[in-house]
């Protein structure tokens, strides 16, 4: 069962960039890209922890800010030559607001 929480509203989340959400199940960050897709990731890359919410997004991927691996925001997956998952969340958007999906008990 999924619980879908209210994030807010699509504008709050800025184009090519990322709003993070703590949630029981961890820091996620949320993003918006410059055609409005929303997409969600755990907000740590899979190579050294560092905050995706913090990195670059371009087109349907986001680069992250340490050691600038590139993943993929709609399945978390690093980009070859690198190897590794951030994991991924759903997201819709209903009504103009962002909801994020977090698995339910």
């Amino acid at each position: 069962m999924t619980n879908w929480i209210d994030v807010g509203k699509l504008e709050d989340i800025p184009k090519l960039g990322a709003r993070v959400v703590k949630t029981e199940e961890g820091d996620v960050a949320v993003f918006r890209t410059a055609d409005d897709e929303v997409f969600a990731l755990r907000d740590r890359c899979p190579h050294k922890q560092g905050p995706l919410s913090q990195g670059i997004v371009h087109g349907r991927r986001v680069t992250c800010p340490l050691h600038n691996w590139v993943i993929e925001l709609e399945s978390g997956e690093a980009v070859a030559p690198d190897k590794g998952c951030a994991g991924v969340y759903s997201v819709k958007i209903e009504a103009e607001k962002v909801l994020l999906g977090l698995k339910g008990n």
